[in-house]
């Protein structure tokens, strides 16, 4: 029989639908495939086609935009967002707007069009965590911005426009309804008992064991007790820590190394499929240090949202937590 199983952060309740159950080999995969592509804008030699960067990595003595980089940050040339102006909030009536204000960056991963988070090696993927916490720290000084959005799209079904590996940072003057939806829950566990509900998962996770997917001495890797979707992965920091920008070195390097083993599992285990990757973090300016827990959220794209989930807000998952932490455990990276 299927089980309603509700979040214990935000409290959304979701269907895992056992009599529709879904082994990896069940689902219609599409593999990513990363096709050569000479016109790359991202790929190295090539930095006169993307805006001036804001931030490089591993350049020698060389001037900005030139080639000799491992990493490199750029101005999303198509923004959703976009820096310039004031900050201009209208009611009408029921009405209420603001214009497009905000920031739109892109972390390009590597000089190479063939890399991925899953084939880098951990100091270069540390790297990727280490300059989207660079440019939060830079982007939290606008204090237009209440939220920093970090995540990446790997494949076309995930909403990636290029091949090339790449992450995206946009900031918010506003803080988005999931993000607040997150930490309410999170304030409201803490007060009612005085504890945070993700340290309180933790503390759970690793007692219990069947939802554990891999850890190490900072990180651990679980499947979330009412997840959204198959196979959906959280990675967690052992430590409490409210803002992913104010994490130590370690911890980056920490979570680079169980990113990469979580990545590989999935791409023997689910044929190299396109995921969504998020970071969650804090909001700024907000006190949510006690209570909020940052932590990453990985979403393989195995399953479509259809009407069902938009008519109820209610996610249909045809595989149990328990069956995918089994299968990514056993899964030899």
């Amino acid at each position: 029989m299927s089980e309603l199983r509700k979040d214990p952060v935000t409290g959304r309740w979701v269907i895992i639908s056992t009599e529709r159950r879904k082994r990896p080999t069940d689902f219609l995969l599409e593999s990513v495939q990363i096709a050569p592509d000479a016109s790359c804008p991202f790929c190295e030699g090539h930095e006169q086609m993307t805006p001036r960067e804001l931030l490089a990595l591993g350049r020698g003595g060389s001037g900005p935009d030139a080639p000799g980089w491992t990493l490199r940050v750029v101005p999303n040339q198509f923004p959703v967002l976009r820096v310039e102006g004031t900050l201009d909030r209208q009611a009408e009536g029921l009405f209420d707007k603001m214009n497009g204000i905000g920031a739109h960056e892109v972390i390009i991963e590597s000089p190479r069009h063939g890399d991925t988070l899953s084939t880098l090696g951990a100091e270069a993927v540390e790297q990727v965590f280490w300059a989207a916490r660079e440019r939060v720290q830079d982007l939290k000084r606008d204090r237009r911005f209440r939220s920093i959005i970090i995540f990446k799209n790997h494949g076309t079904a995930a909403g990636a426009s290029l091949d090339h590996s790449h992450s995206q940072l946009i900031a918010l003057p506003i803080v988005p309804r999931e993000v607040r939806d997150e930490v309410d829950g999170a304030r409201g566990h803490y007060e009612t008992k005085e504890r945070c509900v993700f340290c309180d998962i933790l503390r759970q996770e690793t007692a219990d064991g069947r939802r554990l997917i891999a850890e190490n001495a900072d990180m651990v890797a679980v499947a979330p007790y009412a997840p959204r979707f198959p196979f959906e992965t959280w990675i967690l920091p052992r430590r409490h820590q409210a803002l992913y920008e104010d994490a130590p070195r370690h911890e980056y390097a920490a979570l680079a190394r169980l990113l990469g083993d979580i990545l590989r599992r999935m791409n023997k285990a689910l044929r190299m499929p396109p995921y969504n990757l998020l970071i969650h973090s804090a909001p700024l300016g907000e006190p949510a240090g006690e209570y909020y827990h940052w932590h990453v959220e990985i979403i393989p794209k195995l399953t479509k949202v259809a009407g069902f989930e938009w008519a109820t807000g209610f996610y249909l998952n045809p595989t149990a937590p328990e069956e995918a932490a089994e299968v990514l455990r056993d899964v030899r990276a």
